[in-house]
């Protein structure tokens, strides 16, 4: 085994059409020594990943009006975070910490890159999926993509065999409500050809559902890694005839039980095919909700903010993860964790290597599954906005250093699809304790001098090695992103 992962290592620095042959061959070769070895089959992996969900929008985390049953019954047989976030509250960066196990800042791949970009992720990066490939998986992708559009940044260059959904999100085509004039066609890809343009959007939360039944049912024989990047419920708002007007919070509760539909159908083919006590699945969301849409937008209550934001309505986000006698049923995890941490822990229960350079995240199984006394590897948590380093977290205390922050509070949102103005917010430097106050609302900052100065030397090491444009800090640890080949 150790000269083929040796072989498959190489495959990262190889073309894009000999990377291509070595992964294919890697992935006929692996079962068959598998099995040769007698080893036990490998857990499959599937990742649901939803577009600006707020942390309440789900029945499990207190959602008054939407129900998920779905949803809810995987918390109620597996384990609820209700400390888990994002790397960045924004649709593109998000996505890439989650792929790659880096922070975004790492990596060079912030922000929302829409049709005009020429940069995406690097070559030399390591995905979630590729990750996987090491150990014969099958693996897809349906949903949005988000680290490039160009050719040579699509899922089918980054270790997914097949890919079928949007390069970025829906909302960046010629009927925004305020910037459409800006947009061409809104491509809907399948592999690496454009099938489609402006796509029937409320057909594609059952696409991509009816993609990822399909391919376990094909695939169900060998393992597979399937990640489900719906495009909801990012504004623009559809949903399909069959949960249309189901919802008493209206179009975006249709919406949100139409994703849990969606979970509903993985897991009962999931459950018919014999796999479910050997396949983990996670559910969790980019970043929290858009708030200046209003009645479009979800709910992030307790926390503060949404979308845009490092307060933690924009950076927390409901998360459920469920595998049937390896996590506890009806768990609750309240230890502070990310996105960055599910490629490494998925590496550790595959039995993969993680990549040569440095990544962020942690595997954080011991958590998952319930161990006794299990603490979050992470000393601290970073959050920017961009390049701007905004907020820290170490255990319960989070402290912002001054920023200002877009905010809708004090004024009512957007309706039927079209957005509200925001406000400019301002915080100096201040502290929470987000055990006592979820909301940060009280600066708890004179009462822990101490306090402050720990986290403020966490960040000036963060600061060290990714930078912070507040300081003018280059980071010595910063890859560049991919660009586009002339």
């Amino acid at each position: 085994m150790s000269g083929l992962r040796t072989a498959i290592d190489r495959r990262r620095f190889l073309s894009t059409a000999g990377r291509g042959m070595l992964a294919g061959l890697a992935s006929a070769a692996i079962p068959r020594a598998l099995a040769a070895a007698g080893e036990e089959r490998p857990p499959n992996i599937v990742v649901v990943f939803t577009d600006d969900q707020g942390y309440q929008d789900l029945g499990c985390f207190g959602s008054p009006l939407i129900k998920t049953p779905n949803l809810d019954r995987m918390a109620a047989e597996g384990v609820r975070f209700t400390d888990f976030y994002v790397a960045q509250p924004v649709c593109g960066a998000s996505r890439a910490a989650l792929l790659t196990g880096c922070y975004p800042n790492r990596i060079g791949l912030l922000g929302a890159p829409n049709h005009r970009a020429t940069h995406g992720i690097a070559d030399g990066e390591m995905t979630l999926a590729e990750v996987a490939k090491q150990r014969g998986y099958a693996t897809a992708m349906f949903g949005k993509w988000h680290l490039g559009h160009r050719p040579q940044f699509l899922p089918t260059r980054h270790g997914f065999d097949e890919y079928f959904g949007l390069p970025y999100s829906n909302d960046m085509w010629p009927f925004h409500p305020t910037a459409g004039k800006h947009y061409p066609p809104l491509p809907l890809i399948e592999g690496e050809k454009v099938v489609a343009t402006n796509p029937d959007q409320t057909k594609l939360t059952t696409w991509y559902t009816e993609r990822a039944v399909k391919f376990i049912e094909k695939s169900k024989d060998k393992p597979f890694l399937l990640y489900v990047a719906h495009n909801m419920p990012h504004v623009p708002l559809f949903v399909s005839d069959k949960h249309k007007g189901k919802s008493p919070r209206g179009l975006y509760g249709d919406v949100i039980m139409e994703i849990d539909w969606c979970v509903g159908q993985i897991l009962a083919t999931l459950r018919k095919h014999g796999l479910d006590d050997n396949t983990l699945v996670i559910y969790t969301s980019d970043n929290g909700p858009w708030l200046s849409y209003g009645d479009h937008g979800g709910c992030a209550l307790p926390l503060r903010e949404g979308k845009g934001t490092t307060w933690d309505g924009g950076v927390r986000e409901p998360t459920v993860m469920r595998w049937p006698g390896k996590i506890p049923a009806g768990s609750v995890c309240r230890e502070p964790a990310m996105t960055i941490d599910i490629l490494p822990t998925v590496a550790r229960l595959v039995g993969a290597k993680l990549p040569d350079h440095p990544i962020d995240g942690k595997d954080i199984w011991p958590l998952m599954s319930g161990q006794e006394g299990a603490k979050s590897p992470h000393e601290a948590l970073f959050f920017y906005w961009g390049r701007h380093l905004q907020a820290v977290r170490s255990g319960k205390w989070k402290l912002h250093f001054p920023h200002t922050y877009r905010t809708m509070a004090g004024r009512p949102g957007g309706k039927g699809g079209k957005p509200a103005p925001y406000s400019r917010g301002k915080t100096e430097l201040a502290l929470y304790d987000l055990e006592a106050d979820v909301g940060e609302k009280t600066n708890v900052l004179a009462k822990h001098p101490d306090v402050v100065t720990r986290l403020q030397a966490l960040a000036k090491k963060c600061r060290d090695e990714l930078g912070d444009s507040a300081t003018k800090q280059r980071g010595k640890g910063c890859r560049p992103a991919g660009r586009l080949a002339t």
